[in-house]
């Protein structure tokens, strides 16, 4: 098949709205937001395994140029807007991990499962408005087939004092 017909097909295949959507790739540039290499696992893990049409990542934490976004925990140390950038980040690296199984984030025919765990202080339950950071950037990326189910739970600590840790399901 030639680009132009491969580029027609993903517009047009039932996985995004009637309307053409850009690709995920494009998306995520026009938002000035980068996928980058998935970073090798510090832990005896991989960053994403792929099991029939399902893609699973590992925990991701808002990893940024090799370093953590924020440390502590939302509603002690930082603030809900300081915990959903913390989420948007893991989603950012979580399709890397999805890109370095499949190859393309165009292939990524729906988002089905989001689980967000949020480092909280001891009297926080707005877990759900710190994952919303998350939701809405799949929204925003995938369109249609970014809507998902989702868990949002709260926890005392996160690996390397991260306020949230992201795991995403993705169908191919």
């Amino acid at each position: 098949m030639t680009e132009r017909a491969n580029r027609v097909v993903r517009l047009l295949s039932p996985r995004r709205s009637s309307t053409a959507v850009p690709t995920p790739d494009v998306v995520l540039a026009e938002l000035g937001l980068p996928v980058r290499e998935v970073a090798p696992p510090a832990v005896a893990q991989v960053p994403a395994v792929r099991a029939g049409s399902f893609v699973f990542t590992s925990g991701q934490l808002p990893i940024r140029h090799g370093e953590l976004l924020a440390a502590g925990r939302v509603g002690d140390t930082l603030g809900v807007a300081d915990g959903q950038a913390c989420a948007q980040w893991c989603v950012l690296n979580a399709l890397a991990a999805i890109r370095s199984e499949i190859g393309d984030l165009g292939r990524v025919r729906r988002v089905v499962k989001v689980v967000v765990y949020v480092a909280s202080g001891a009297l926080f339950t707005d877990q759900a408005l710190v994952a919303n950071g998350a939701s809405e950037l799949l929204g925003r990326v995938f369109g249609d087939a970014g809507q998902h189910a989702r868990s949002a739970v709260g926890v005392s600590a996160l690996p390397l004092d991260a306020p949230v840790e992201l795991e995403l399901v993705v169908e191919i």
